[in-house]
């Protein structure tokens, strides 16, 4: 396949939605209110570490664990009151294959499998092999109590209930450190280097650095715990009766929880939105819930024999995509679906690319053996081929170190959904095995730039990419 016609099926694939539009930024480096300076320079200091991480997702805690165990004073900043991200507050409980696409080699350990370990000793865990959409279902709250204890077996000073506000500038207008807010009033966080791992790049976007959105923005979902829920006959229901309810038709699938009777439903879809945006983050979660309430009100009338319970309502949306950075290479459609190999490489990946479109329902998987299908529930799949002539299994794409370190801000990187990727690329990187990787990436550059006392974007990709082999992770 020629790239001028892979090009064109691309285009058709996502209704030519390839290009991107740059976001406003606030560049608070700029202010020019000599008073309100004046304030910020006032602040308590509240902590001095080597290095600081926003965010508190999965890809944020590995990043502090790898910095830690390479002797960095770390800090870790995350907003709401437990770590883990999509994982636990989103309820979002599988973790994908750390095989390759044909699961005959292993390319994903590191952090993401001693974690699933720990969980197992808790029967917490579930394991299934050969299966592209699900290697491991787990018990999302068992999760947040483990990301506890390897924090503060890490020795890492955790900031929860923490809220990032704005960088903090010395006075040659260098990052030195970060303003938050929490129950002990307003202060300052000092470091020597920062991992934006906030999902959103807030710290990028508060820094005035180069952000942008792709057209076609992956529509987040809002997930529910149920006890006696037969997602099948939902199914069904939904394909006769969701305009009744006005539920969005999109892609309904779920999962046990482990060591439960509860079942995970992730269900909904709201499109239109992009959660970077507050008010599109407000109208979000309150459109999922709703959307949650009709999937109820639907099954009450029309299978009322079912009755499934209500158990949880996640604490934040699942998000699958909102801005990304610029950054010193953006990964291309091309790399991802080619697997090209980079020198650099820190993260490897076989989750198949799937594009959830904003203008049909359904879902669009692309298979890196060139096969592609249209799924929709409640009606056949689609099968058919992205890549005209079979060729060969690429088994996996990579990500380089480059698309984590933005041109500007010697001290910072970024780890996490926001890294630089073109739309494609990004509907497999996304999953959280994958951006498990960039944290644990994102934490060992960050402490050898510490150690070195370099910038960033100096320090040797093949020392990092020994250190991630050294901490266990599978280098290719």
């Amino acid at each position: 396949m020629t790239n001028n016609s892979r090009r064109r099926f691309i285009n058709r694939i996502v209704g030519g939605s390839l290009g991107m539009s740059a976001f406003p930024s606030l560049a608070f480096a700029g202010r020019k209110d000599r008073s309100y300076a004046v304030q910020l320079k006032n602040l308590p200091v509240i902590d001095e570490v080597d290095i600081c991480v926003l965010g508190g997702s999965c890809t944020g805690v590995f990043a502090a664990i790898r910095a830690s165990r390479l002797r960095a004073k770390v800090a870790i900043i995350e907003k709401q009151n437990a770590f883990g991200g999509v994982a636990t507050h989103a309820l979002v409980n599988i973790w994908h294959s750390i095989y390759d696409a044909e699961f005959k080699q292993q390319i994903i350990a590191g952090l993401t499998t001693e974690t699933m370990e720990r969980l197992a000793r808790r029967n917490a865990v579930v394991k299934t092999s050969n299966n592209h959409s699900k290697a491991f279902t787990f018990n999302s709250q068992e999760l947040k109590i483990e990301l506890d204890e390897m924090v503060l077996e890490s020795n890492i000073h955790p900031y929860l209930h923490t809220l990032f506000s704005e960088p903090f500038f010395d006075e040659d207008k260098r990052l030195t450190g970060i303003i938050v807010d929490n129950k002990s009033g307003r202060g300052i966080i000092k470091a020597k280097y920062f991992i934006d791992a906030t999902g959103d790049g807030d710290l990028c976007q508060r820094l005035g650095l180069d952000t942008y959105a792709h057209d076609l923005i992956q529509p987040p979902t809002t997930c529910a715990h149920f006890e006696g829920l037969n997602i099948e006959k939902v199914n069904n229901l939904l394909k006769e009766h969701r305009e009744e309810f006005n539920i969005p038709d999109g892609f309904l699938w779920g999962s046990d929880l482990p060591g439960t009777n509860t079942f995970m439903m992730a269900g909904t879809r709201v499109y239109g939105v992009n959660c970077s945006v507050a008010d599109d983050l407000t109208r979000a979660e309150m459109e999922g819930r709703r959307q949650i309430r009709a999937i109820m009100d639907m099954v009450r009338k029309y299978a009322p024999q079912e009755q499934p319970g209500l158990v949880a309502l996640p604490s934040s949306i699942g998000i699958r995509e909102t801005r990304h950075v610029r950054c010193r290479y953006q990964v291309t459609d091309h790399d991802a679906l080619d697997g090209k190999r980079f020198e650099d490489a820190i993260a490897n990946g076989s989750y198949r690319l799937d594009i959830h479109h904003q203008d049909k329902p359904g879902l669009t998987f692309m298979y890196l053996d060139g096969t592609q299908v249209y799924s929709r529930p409640g009606y056949p799949n689609v099968t058919s081929r992205w890549r005209e002539d079979a060729g060969e299994n690429t088994g996996f794409y990579q990500v380089p170190l480059r698309s984590l370190i933005p041109p500007k801000y010697n001290n910072l990187m970024i780890a996490g959904r926001m890294l630089d990727a073109q739309m494609i690329a990004f509907s497999g990187i996304r999953v959280m095995v994958n951006m498990n990787q960039l944290g644990e990436a994102a934490g060992v550059t960050s402490s050898l730039a510490l150690h070195k006392n370099k910038a960033i974007h100096e320090v040797d990709s093949k020392d990092v990419r020994n250190e991630l082999k050294k901490g266990g992770s599978i280098i290719v």
